[in-house]
């Protein structure tokens, strides 16, 4: 495979037809389920794909893509393609969950599902019904992304598909897990010690974000190709860093990310509270004072304009940024150290690199 383009096609259409045999399905109970096939395609349409894209080349790393051309990529690409449902049902959850209005520039999906009860004129309080619709979209999608791995993994050898699937369940749970302590530290932040603020920031980062962003797509990909334990070591090794460094690039857009490109509203995770590694870092920085002021203003929802650019220079001039700029730098380093040398193929290192530098390197 030639070019990413290529794959995220791939991927694209495998999405399409699973989707296509599953809404048959929800038009037999009725008509009413429509919305949830309408909202599922769109948020399963176009996207980057990188969990998709670290997948395949963890795959073509361990085995130099040599089954281009049988059913070993169409395993892949269906095991991406559940990697992709998978994430798209998170972030159906993540928005509820964070109350957030918007997601790449539309609205989310407990959003949608609230227009539709007030366009309808239906009974009762919108809000609610949104955010229990949602709440099972994001559940179908997830029982969806698993119905789709094992049509992946059926074809396989059984000790690739046990290795594989051992992998998705572990990322999974991790996620899940990641999620709730970022809820929890929202609510519990003011009974923890000033200095386990850092470290619980970091916690959440790795296991919400960095470890199935990247880390667990790539080792999900090297498995199915039937990677050593040392492979598997070194993949870890380059996708853990990486995911941490992608999920701190991350934290900077979600506080000085341009809407146009981010597709929700800057400094929207100031908004929201996210108690962040960003924002771990700038509190340590601010004297109580200024400290006091910022905690009154973050995690308020009804923070106006002038607000959130105060917010925003504060972590500025905390010299919060440019040591998350380091950190990112740093772990991209310990990335792309861990694949120097390492028993992989060259064109998968070299797309792997390429990945590492598109991940960290957003603007803002």
């Amino acid at each position: 495979m030639s070019e990413t383009a290529n794959l995220h096609d791939l991927v694209q259409s495998r999405i399409d037809i699973f989707l296509g045999s599953r809404e048959s399905i929800l038009a037999q109970v009725g008509a009413d389920l429509a919305p949830f096939s309408a909202f599922s395609r769109e948020f399963l349409s176009g996207g980057k794909r990188f969990r998709a894209s670290f997948c395949y080349w963890g795959w073509n790393s361990v085995s130099d893509g040599q089954s281009d051309s049988d059913q070993d990529l169409a395993a892949v690409v269906s095991v991406a393609g559940a990697l992709e449902i998978f994430h798209a049902a998170a972030l159906i959850h993540d928005d509820i969950i964070d109350n957030s209005d918007t997601r790449r520039g539309a609205p989310a999906a407990h959003r949608r599902f609230e227009s539709l009860h007030r366009d309808s004129g239906w009974d009762g309080n919108s809000d609610p019904y949104g955010r229990a619709a949602a709440i099972l979209l994001g559940d179908l999608l997830l029982g969806w992304s698993d119905e789709l791995l094992d049509e992946g993994l059926a074809a396989l050898a059984p000790e690739l598909r046990l290795a594989a699937r051992a992998e998705f369940v572990r990322m999974r749970t991790e996620v899940t897990a990641g999620q709730y302590l970022d809820i929890l530290e929202e609510r519990a932040w003011r009974s923890r010690a000033e200095d386990e603020h850092l470290l619980r920031a970091e916690q959440v980062l790795t296991y919400k974000s960095a470890k199935y962003s990247v880390e667990s797509p790539l080792v999900i990909g090297a498995l199915l190709g039937g990677a050593s334990d040392d492979q598997v070591s070194v993949l870890r090794a380059f996708g853990l860093p990486l995911g941490i460094a992608f999920q701190l690039r991350d934290d900077l857009l979600g506080v000085f990310g341009d809407a146009a490109v981010t597709g929700k509203p800057s400094g929207d995770d100031l908004l929201e509270g996210k108690r962040t590694v960003l924002v771990a870092l700038a509190r340590t920085a601010l004297q109580p004072t200024a400290r006091r002021i910022f905690d009154e203003l973050l995690g308020d929802p009804d923070l106006s304009a002038d607000q959130v650019s105060s917010l925003q220079a504060t972590i500025r001039e905390s010299g919060a940024v440019d040591k998350v700029e380091s950190m990112i730098a740093h772990h991209v380093e310990s990335a792309t150290t861990a694949l120097r040398g390492a028993d992989l193929g060259d064109e998968a290192t070299a797309r792997l690199l390429s990945l590492a530098e598109a991940v960290t390197r957003r603007s803002y």
